[in-house]
């Protein structure tokens, strides 16, 4: 029997970036029927995807993954977790296990676990190649089988139908690969039998925690009340509070239209949402409405090893250098590829400066400012196909720096001042995302894994 309403919470923004447990714990009470928590994210870049490693780290996992698994056993309620260990890919969700194993053993706690695994296998992905079932996400390359062959990880983004899977199955802790994260908070009640552009739109809200408040903080509780014709939101800290305005504009974060947002599920249509008070620190929502797609399809995610990096920070003060940063920068590519001829092929090779103060973050789409600033902070970057032809390349480049003449120079020596020593800093393989392409799904086709444990 489907129930009036559904209670849930959303932990955080991200679990393992912290969140104040005091604010967690007020949110909880008889009526909450879950506990849903993101732990990952393509935001800090391909590197974590490509090598299978987590940009979260254990330790931080553990901490906020701790209370959240004893409140959900305890109140005997689900306790759902999508994206998990970052990337989402089979090694962070091994990693994520493992912790979750621990914290199981410590404590001796007993449910059934459903594992849901996002990877994706090169053959399928291959195969919708050469059926045209892939398109690009933006400006992506064109994706060859060379480029699916040589990718590592391909995860793809699972909508709610996996999570809906896993619970019918009784799933009482579910720890999904990549997940889209309004799947997260919207699989139970879609299940349940709620109307699912209300179910996605207040799982869009959710995703971030308390982010949608005032003030924002993505690290805080967010406490969801959906009914069958709106869905009403409200921060647990009692120092938030969330606001028509808040609201709003957290339904439009990360989303080129204002009006619409687009899921596995088809189009959630925002054009007559209304956004009211409910309360003092609560908003109450209404009038979404789900449009289904015209055909079915997920994101998927893969990364390639572009290469080894190795860099150098210093500090440029002289104003003559400073104004003549890219004729200097031309000297040091010059003498770099002299000092390296017939040794190293300039195709295995890129070095390249980001100057910090001047254009270090826009480039050449803003003017440089004037006056220039007293100082430039410059970064130095070599990628080459090994890490030995990295650091070479990266030492050439930052002694001829130091050195390099330039219009109305007067000293013969110290253009930079280097903050550390060593200098130069390996930093190891460089990954670049080789997939970001929409996969057109077909009936009866598997595409995630799902196992179930008893823990």
């Amino acid at each position: 029997m489907k129930p009036s309403e559904i209670h849930y919470l959303s932990l955080c923004g991200m679990l393992g970036y912290g969140y104040p447990l005091d604010n967690f714990k007020h949110g909880i009470n008889p009526h909450v029927c879950f506990i849903g928590a993101d732990n990952g994210s393509t935001d800090p870049g391909p590197y974590y995807l490509g090598s299978g490693t987590g940009f979260v780290k254990s330790m931080q996992i553990r901490r906020d993954l701790e209370p959240a698994l004893l409140t959900a056993r305890k109140q005997n309620i689900p306790l759902i977790i999508g994206s998990a260990g970052g990337a989402g890919a089979k090694p962070h969700v091994d990693s994520f296990i493992k912790i979750l194993h621990d914290i199981s053993h410590q404590h001796k706690l007993h449910y059934r676990l459903a594992i849901i695994y996002s990877d994706i296998d090169k053959k399928q992905v291959l195969d919708a190649l050469q059926q045209n079932r892939l398109s690009p996400c933006g400006p992506a390359p064109t994706l060859t089988e060379k480029r699916i062959h040589q990718s590592s990880h391909i995860v793809g983004q699972m909508g709610t139908e996996p999570f809906i899977e896993a619970l019918e199955a009784g799933a009482q802790v579910i720890i999904a690969g990549r997940s889209c994260d309004t799947a997260i908070f919207s699989a139970l009640p879609v299940w349940k039998g709620f109307d699912p552009g209300l179910a996605l739109h207040a799982a869009k809200i959710a995703e971030c925690g308390a982010l949608c408040a005032v003030p924002a903080g993505a690290n805080d509780s967010l406490s969801v009340i959906l009914s069958e014709n709106h869905f009403i939101v409200e921060p647990t800290n009692p120092a938030r509070r969330c606001t028509p305005e808040s609201v709003a504009a957290h339904s439009m974060y990360e989303q080129p239209d204002p009006n619409c947002f687009y899921e596995p599920e088809g189009k959630i249509d925002m054009q007559h949402s209304q956004f009211t008070s409910f309360g003092e620190r609560a908003v109450k929502v209404s009038g979404t409405r789900l449009i289904p797609p015209a055909r079915d399809t997920i994101k998927l995610e893969a990364a390639v090893l572009k290469g080894y990096r190795t860099i150098s920070i210093a500090g440029l003060r002289d104003p003559s250098a400073i104004s003549h940063l890219e004729e200097i920068e031309a000297g040091v590519r010059d003498k770099v590829a002299q000092n390296t001829k017939g040794i190293i092929d300039p195709n295995a090779y890129s070095l390249h400066f980001l100057r910090y103060g001047l254009d270090g973050v826009t480039g050449p789409r803003e003017p440089l400012p004037a006056p220039l600033p007293r100082e430039v902070g410059l970064v130095i970057e070599s990628i080459a196909s090994t890490q030995e032809l990295a650091d070479t390349v990266l030492s050439l480049a930052r002694s001829t720096a130091l050195h390099q003449p330039f219009e109305g120079r007067k000293t013969t020596a110290g253009n930079l001042a280097f903050p550390f020593s060593p200098s130069d800093v390996s930093c190891g393989p460089v990954y670049e995302f080789s997939i970001y392409h929409l996969l057109e799904t077909q009936k009866n086709q598997p595409l995630f894994k799902l196992c179930i444990e008893e823990i």
